[in-house]
């Protein structure tokens, strides 16, 4: 069974999840994945090719309709980069069994267009938030059963548990994204407001200027410890009790790779009450999840407070990741949807028509549903090209045409599909 990935990267999560399902995968099944963008982190593709997997870096859209031709399940990698979308849109794709497995929640912003989850033969989420959507039931009518989760965070394997330290001072701890992209600024009042001083606050990770401005100006900025990024988490979050998680209520985020290994590492978290965190969560026996500041302040002094309570919810949560989060079993359930994908017919997959022909088309596809109307933000200057934000669009397709009318302050009519140019068919990057 021979599986083609097409990806922007391996980068981050992605690439870690990869790794991870690669070495539990059985030798039947033949891996490729063809990259859109050269690399800048070797690490998982290096242990995805000494699992067997081949990992290809292509040189134009007519190598990658080669490789999906040889292919048994052509699997695309999902989120909203510059590069994916020119790939879904102007490659001539084969008629094909396809799969689209989403890295981002749909919730908000980055939309998933619903006609995506209709072209593919399959739809994968990695988080059970997605299926609150509520064209996940039908869209065009199409039957539930295309479409699917599998999860794509997984725990330390093997990694011992955090060893209770009654009688000592406890920590808290954040790992992950230190930007208010996707951190609650919250995080910051709820640790100035805490009672006492008899613990300490690591925060791990590249810390964004607003972040550390906002850190400043608290009423205790001591109680903070920036602690930079980190090669080794398991080491960075093995100093910790407590794992303090709380993020922006409109984050695009599914399986919280940060979350779960220090779930797994036996951190008794608190996060903030978004869909993807309830859906790892168990609240009250896994973790806690909190709906407000103040909130947030009495899970922590209660845990800070009650030792035997953060062991109780620490061991639950070791647990938990050990049974139902693991690379093992993400494993079989691709294997058991690759199965029953190849016994159906191949079929030409039309997503030019749902994601439109140019790059602002392509932007637009993650910021409203088609019939709406997108109203441009506020722009700021030198917004820096992050993860597919309109910077993102403009570095990648420099020069483009469509790209400008975006900047302009008035509302952008997104229409229905327009068919394809043929022209655009066999355009290289």
């Amino acid at each position: 069974m021979k599986i083609l990935h097409v990806a922007p990267h391996l980068g981050g999560g992605v690439g870690k999840a990869h790794a991870a399902i690669s070495a539990a995968l059985p030798d039947v099944a033949e891996q490729t994945f063809v990259l859109l963008e050269e690399p800048r982190d070797r690490r998982y593709l290096e242990m995805i090719e000494a699992t067997g997997g081949r990992v290809v870096v292509a040189t134009d859209l007519d190598q990658i309709a080669a490789l999906a031709r040889a292919a048994d399940i052509v699997r695309f990698e999902f989120w909203n980069h510059p590069r994916l979308f020119e790939c879904l849109a102007r490659c001539a794709f084969p008629a094909m069994r396809s799969v689209i497995w989403s890295h981002i929640s749909g919730l908000f912003r980055p939309l998933i267009q619903p006609g995506l989850m209709a072209e593919a033969g399959r739809f994968v989420f990695s988080s059970e938030a997605s299926l609150s959507m509520p064209w996940v039931a039908a869209p065009r009518g199409v039957a539930k059963p295309r479409f699917s989760v599998i999860n794509s965070g997984f725990g330390f394997s093997g990694a011992p548990r955090r060893a209770p330290r009654h009688g000592k001072a406890p920590t808290i701890a954040y790992l992950g994204t230190v930007d208010f992209v996707k951190m609650h600024p919250g995080f910051f009042e709820a640790i100035d407001r805490l009672a006492g001083n008899e613990y300490s606050v690591s925060v791990w990770g590249a810390a964004d200027d607003a972040v550390l401005a906002r850190a400043q100006a608290m009423r205790h900025p001591e109680r903070i410890r920036f602690r930079g990024e980190t090669a080794d988490p398991a080491a960075a979050l093995s100093e910790a009790d407590i794992f303090f998680y709380p993020l922006q209520p409109d984050h695009y985020g599914t399986a919280e790779n940060a979350l779960i290994e220090a779930m797994s590492l036996g951190l008794t978290p608190v996060v903030w009450g978004n869909p993807a965190e309830r859906a790892i969560i168990r609240d009250g026996e896994t973790g806690f999840v909190a709906h407000s500041i103040a909130e947030c302040i009495s899970l922590l002094q209660m845990l800070l407070l009650l030792p035997e309570l953060r062991d109780r919810v620490s061991r639950n949560a070791v647990r938990h990741v050990a049974e139902n989060l693991t690379p093992t079993q993400s494993a079989l359930e691709f294997m058991i949807l690759w199965l029953g994908l190849l016994g159906e017919p191949e079929k030409h997959c039309d997503f030019r028509g749902v994601v439109g022909d140019s790059p602002a088309d392509w932007f637009l596809a993650t910021q409203c549903l088609p019939g709406a109307a997108w109203v441009p933000p506020a722009w700021q200057a030198n917004e820096p090209p992050t993860k597919g934000t309109l910077a993102h669009f403009e570095r990648v397709f420099a020069g483009d045409e469509s790209l400008p009318r975006l900047r302009r302050a008035r509302p952008v009519a997104v229409g229905e599909p327009r068919p394809p140019k043929p022209e655009q068919v066999r355009a290289v990057f």
